[in-house]
């Protein structure tokens, strides 16, 4: 019999964090993050870590597990997550994923693609002209030979749109193209998987409240002391959002006022992306983080009887 995993999964700010500790509590359950900026030490504020209480109340695993200018992907969170869901399910609890990159949650439930493997000559060549033009104009690139992982991938994301591209460049064929016809068949798990959303205006009403609250709560002063630990605002891990943002104030680049209202935006567009990610998993169950709380706990009570 396969592992039950309750995976709970939304859009940054949509209140996951605060269900999945009061479903945690209520079925005796520990939590796999699955957060891409929350494995980095030292980034609090601006990943929305849970609090060291809510950390000492229900255990948490996958969080501060490597520095923010170490190598972390969808590989190694599959191998870290299923050894952590095992271990829960070996000490008698149930596990609960949580988390909104989309991309974890997949490569734990459903496999990963691999594909071509690397070439170091492409990579090089693409690090250049990274050097070179900008990380920008390799994304030109991708939007025009590939549209559909251009969607899916952040501008700034380096190590996925080198990825993308040295794939093309091998073997002629889009990414996405690898990507459907894999099928992500694979599956180690029984997996329940409730999405959260809220109607629009409510979802971007609560995204500009965090992102002001996590200025007041000292997002500047926690960058500010991550670049005096010696990580650069280049890592990929600083190119996030909220990170990348007072990195610009912090560079003058633009006052507070501006990067925060930037900050808001691009927040609201990962939002956007994250929910165009999900809809397209017809396997997930969708509620209201609040009014619809009973019914969350009732399904998964129903998942795991």
């Amino acid at each position: 019999m396969k592992p039950k995993l309750v995976v709970v999964l939304g859009p940054t700010a949509v209140g996951k964090s605060d269900v999945v500790q009061d479903l945690a509590a209520q079925i005796d359950a520990e939590i796999i993050s699955a957060d891409s900026q929350q494995v980095y030490r030292h980034m609090n504020i601006g990943t929305a870590k849970p609090s060291t209480e809510q950390r000492k109340t229900i255990a948490h695993h996958l969080i501060d597990i490597v520095e923010p200018d170490e190598e972390f992907n969808a590989a190694m969170f599959r191998r870290f997550a299923t050894d952590s869901a095992k271990q829960i399910a070996r000490r008698g609890k149930q596990i609960i994923v949580c988390g909104g990159t989309g991309l974890y949650i997949k490569a734990l439930t459903r496999g990963l693609f691999v594909g071509p493997g690397r070439d170091s000559q492409i990579r090089r060549a693409l690090q250049s002209e990274i050097v070179e033009k900008g990380i920008g104009a390799l994304y030109l690139r991708l939007e025009q030979v590939d549209p559909a992982s251009a969607f899916s991938i952040h501008p700034n994301d380096r190590q996925r749109i080198t990825r993308a591209l040295e794939v093309y460049q091998l073997s002629g064929r889009k990414i996405s193209e690898w990507q459907k016809e894999h099928g992500f068949r694979e599956g180690a798990f029984d997996v329940l998987k409730i999405g959260l959303n809220r109607p629009r205006p409510e979802l971007y009403d609560l995204i500009d409240r965090r992102c002001e609250r996590m200025i007041t709560a000292g997002l500047v002063d926690e960058v500010k002391g991550l670049v005096a630990k010696g990580y650069s605002l280049n890592l990929k891990a600083m190119q996030s959002v909220g990170y990348r943002h007072a990195g610009l104030f912090l560079q003058g680049e633009m006052g507070l006022d501006d990067a925060v209202a930037l900050m808001k935006r691009d927040t609201r567009r990962l939002a956007k992306r994250q929910l165009t990610w999900f809809r397209g998993d017809k396997e997930i169950r969708w509620f209201h983080p609040e009014a619809e709380r009973k019914n969350i706990e009732a399904t998964t009570r129903e998942f795991l009887d």
